[in-house]
């Protein structure tokens, strides 16, 4: 077993272990650590604990400190940079008349690399672009093309159910979503109904889908298949799987009563 705590370099970040070394490291203490991209500055999400040595991409790399109050500085200082670097970076890819839509910019916390996400359609020859921001930034410049839900997780917004969008709140990753999932789940298959901002399906639609498949391997009638209930034989016209649970319209006075899965007798022809 291995003693890790689990770094956010954002909002609802892909979640990261790191050894705390000889630290005692709190949850919500931010950290210095190395990571691929050079050293950085994260915010502990996950306190100390153990795990198996299959769970994390050795070799695990060790907490260098505690951020210190001149850290968050810095940190600070490089998130007003990075807006500056965004402003400049919109203005030459006007100039190189680029077709791309930038979305974010960030330094990394040792100001080694400055890194602009944008979107686009198809492949960009941003050489140009790069050799223009490296000479008024004087670092390494990295342009990393990103997909349109990434885009959504990094600019937030809120979603048609009123709430802030999941992505940018508390998602770490993406998980794939299904046209599938809204047929099981008996949703209107109008896309302005079920997509989100990104205009991809809902992530949400993945939250209950466990349930639904579960519920489905059991035998539950069709809509329009007749069935005995306790009040007299009908025809099932709704169908609530996730209550377990169907409304009948009675044949014999054409009310419509409500009862669960086990109250229902299947007729045989």
């Amino acid at each position: 077993m291995l003693k890790v705590i689990g770094v956010r370099f954002r909002q609802a970040g892909k979640i990261y272990y790191f050894d705390p070394a000889e630290f005692e490291i709190r949850r919500g203490e931010n950290v210095i650590v190395e990571t691929v991209r050079g050293i950085e500055y994260g915010k502990v999400v996950m306190g100390t604990r153990f795990v198996r040595e299959d769970e994390v991409v050795l070799p695990l790399k060790k907490v260098i400190r505690i951020s210190t109050e001149e850290d968050t500085r810095q940190m600070e200082d490089n998130r007003k940079d990075a807006l500056f670097a965004l402003g400049i970076c919109h203005e030459k890819i006007s100039l190189h008349g680029l077709e791309m839509k930038l979305i974010d910019a960030e330094y990394t916390f040792d100001r080694n690399k400055v890194i602009f996400y944008f979107t686009a359609d198809g492949r960009v020859d941003f050489r140009e672009l790069v050799r223009d921001l490296a000479a008024v930034f004087r670092t390494r410049i990295e342009l990393r093309q990103i997909g349109v839900r990434d885009e959504a997780k990094m600019l937030g917004g809120i979603g048609p159910c009123g709430r802030i969008l999941c992505c940018s709140s508390f998602l770490g990753d993406f998980e794939p979503v299904s046209i599938k999932m809204a047929k099981d789940q008996n949703l209107s298959l109008n896309p302005a109904k079920i997509s989100g901002l990104c205009g991809r399906l809902m992530c949400c639609l993945k939250y209950e889908n466990d349930h639904y498949e579960g519920t489905k391997q059991q035998p539950i009638p069709d809509i329009g298949e007749q069935v005995c209930t306790p009040n007299g034989e009908g025809q099932v016209v709704v169908l609530n799987l996730l209550e377990r649970r169907v409304q009948v319209q009675l044949t014999s006075t054409g009310v419509t009563v409500e009862h669960s899965l086990d109250e229902l007798t299947p007729m045989h022809s």
